[in-house]
């Protein structure tokens, strides 16, 4: 490649042709050859983000709303799904809480929410409860707790999985309010639970404080109860039940 390219090509951060990676078609004029190049340019960087993006979110597996077994869970119907699954919500800093006993889809529904999300170009991060009461309560002495912390408060939805399942302390919950407080009416939030809204306030110890969590958190918030038996109790295998 002319040195001088090369050099222009580095000033404006032109990595296909830094790296080699862009082959156009033979033939082509100036003008075909420019656009082919942003083209080529404009879908790698978009790549490159959706990458990051997925990585920053830590979505522990992947899940589609489309495995989701509206048949056997009828605490959410397709047409529901539907309007989750368009994302539009997030727009409007929508808030999803859902609600249910283990092995009833939240946390499926949660994630396929993410999964979504982080690749139309939305900034997701995914946490359990219990991973961000550690962050929360580390943020002042852990470098990776404070960066990892600046990143929610970035993002477009923070998904925070298995509120209710382990205790908090009150400096805990203190915390936990504090960043919701933070995020209100400037990124959605979705919270799966196994503890309907009653139950927040022994959760938290605090019901002055649960009161005004729930406040923020449903002012603008779809509840989904999900009830009935777990999925997987109801489709449970046995290592006998494969060698008959």
């Amino acid at each position: 490649m002319n040195p001088e390219i090369l050099s222009y090509a580095k000033q404006f951060h032109l990595n296909s042709l830094i790296k080699g990676k862009f082959e156009p078609p033979e033939g082509l004029g100036n003008q075909e050859y420019l656009l082919e190049l942003f083209r080529f340019e404009a879908k790698t960087r978009e790549e490159r983000a959706t990458n990051e993006r997925i990585k920053r979110a830590k979505l522990p597996t992947y899940k589609t709303f489309k495995e989701y077994d509206t048949d056997f869970q009828k605490g959410v119907s397709a047409k529901e799904l539907d309007i989750l699954a368009k994302l539009e919500w997030l727009d409007t800093l929508y808030n999803l809480i859902l609600i249910g006993p283990p092995g009833t889809g939240k946390t499926h529904i949660a994630l396929a929410i993410g999964n979504k999300a982080v690749r139309e170009g939305y900034k997701v991060s995914f946490t359990t409860m219990d991973n961000l009461v550690h962050l929360l309560k580390t943020k002042e002495i852990s470098t990776k707790s404070k960066n990892r912390l600046s990143w929610f408060k970035k993002c477009d939805l923070l998904i925070v999985d298995e509120f209710g399942y382990l205790p908090v302390s009150r400096t805990e919950a203190n915390f936990f309010f504090a960043l919701i407080s933070e995020l209100y009416e400037n990124a959605s939030i979705v919270i799966t639970s196994n503890k309907g809204f009653e139950g927040w306030a022994e959760i938290l110890g605090d019901a002055i404080l649960a009161t005004a969590l729930l406040d923020r958190l449903t002012h603008r918030c779809q509840i989904l109860n999900l009830t009935g038996d777990g999925w997987r109790v109801a489709n449970r295998k046995q290592i006998f039940d494969s060698k008959q």
